[in-house]
């Protein structure tokens, strides 16, 4: 009866901030969500994940080639909307909404591991969060390796983030444009690209 009562009242309160906001800006993406919104988003987050989901433990031990092979998936898969360092500063991390958070800060570092495990494997409904579980052996010791990274991001060192660099995905223009300043500095001719479409 009890968590009737609660689900109730939680239905209700985002309701009514999704009712408010609604009212004052609309359905823009470019606005920080309501507080009562982000307040009413992160306990229905945590509902979200089951009771046996949160208590879940990482079975992947921690060690230097776990970091480093989750280090290169967060780079290849996760940083074009959490970026490199977790601060979530990207085009895209920017443009969503809720906005990609910072994953060095309380808010997710508070998280257990199995919160954590729960969310990369069957994303966050509403925000830009996907689902990443395939439903592999595989793909969960992936995605505790990274609830290791995610724990891992307050202490990022210089020389982390700058192999993730080099890690990133490069989309072909970029590819063309680098080779275009490459042989700039070099003294060479260079045609300039067409201006891409924003």
């Amino acid at each position: 009866m009890r968590l009737t009562r609660w689900i109730a009242i939680l239905a209700l309160a985002l309701i009514v901030a999704c009712l408010l906001a609604f009212l004052r800006h609309g359905f823009s993406a470019r606005e920080e969500p309501l507080t009562v919104e982000a307040y009413v988003a992160r306990h229905l987050r945590r509902m979200a994940v089951p009771a046996g989901g949160r208590r879940a433990r990482n079975p992947v031990a921690l060690s230097a080639a776990v970091l480093t092979m989750a280090r290169a998936h967060f780079a290849d898969h996760c940083a074009s909307c959490h970026a490199n360092d977790g601060g979530g500063k990207t085009e895209i991390g920017r443009n969503l909404y809720p906005k990609s958070p910072d994953m060095g800060l309380a808010a997710t570092q508070e998280l257990t591991d199995g919160e954590l495990f729960y969310i990369i494997e069957n994303g966050i409904r509403f925000t830009g969060m996907p689902a990443w579980g395939n439903g592999t052996t595989e793909g969960e010791t992936e995605s505790w390796q990274l609830v290791h990274f995610i724990r891992h991001l307050p202490r990022l060192a210089p020389q982390e983030l700058k192999e993730m660099e080099r890690l990133n995905p490069v989309s072909p223009a970029e590819i063309k444009e680098r080779e275009e300043e490459e042989k700039f500095l070099q003294g060479g001719d260079v045609t300039p690209s067409p201006a891409q479409p924003r």
